[in-house]
């Protein structure tokens, strides 16, 4: 394993926050099993605590451990999946209570990019994904664009720069009916 996936790791395993590239800007990973972990998060991103993450994972087994996946929201995940597509489901009593507390839904999604890839793939385990920017400022597009809000994370894997994109697409699915969050990348 690559040094920099190394050290990612063992931030992650530690309870700090990474920042790494995805499919569309910069994004912030922490172990969501951390109760510490992602308050850390919220306050570096100097988010609400209302505001829910997403949950990134490795597959769609993985997510159907925390999520409850109607058929329709599988074949959204089997056609979509990896890529910029958020699905919102029930959450299950498996998921730790502190991550979107007061929410009975999460969103879910498995990335495109192969940093992220390696990243949680690494970690072995579900991760928080959420943009790399102070909340309600704009989605950083390199390291640079999120040191400049005063976002330091403990630790950035990958650098470079993102080509500007649209933001994923969320859809919260609930038994077969579809409700568009966000429209982005993927068009449903």
């Amino acid at each position: 394993m690559k040094e920099d996936l190394l050290q990612a790791v063992k931030t992650l395993h530690e309870g700090g926050v990474v920042a790494h590239p995805t499919a569309t800007c910069f994004g912030l990973a922490a172990d969501i099993f951390q109760k510490r972990a992602l308050g850390k998060l919220y306050r570096l991103k100097k988010m609400p605590l209302d505001k829910p993450v997403s949950i990134l994972v490795r597959n769609l087994e993985e997510a159907q451990r925390y999520g409850e996946f109607s058929v329709k929201a599988i074949q959204l995940a089997l056609k979509f999946w990896p890529g910029p597509l958020t699905l919102v489901v029930p959450r299950t009593s498996a998921l730790p209570p502190w991550v979107n507390y007061g929410y009975d839904t999460v969103g879910f999604r498995v990335s495109s990019k192969k940093k992220t890839r390696e990243l949680v793939e690494a970690f072995g385990g579900p991760l928080t994904t959420t943009s790399a920017n102070l909340h309600g400022q704009s989605s950083a597009y390199a390291v640079q664009d999120f040191l400049d809000q005063g976002l330091i994370p403990d630790f950035v894997f990958g650098g470079g720069r993102i080509g500007e994109n649209l933001p994923s697409t969320i859809v919260e699915v609930q038994g077969d009916v579809l409700r568009i969050l966000r429209q982005g990348l993927v068009n449903i």
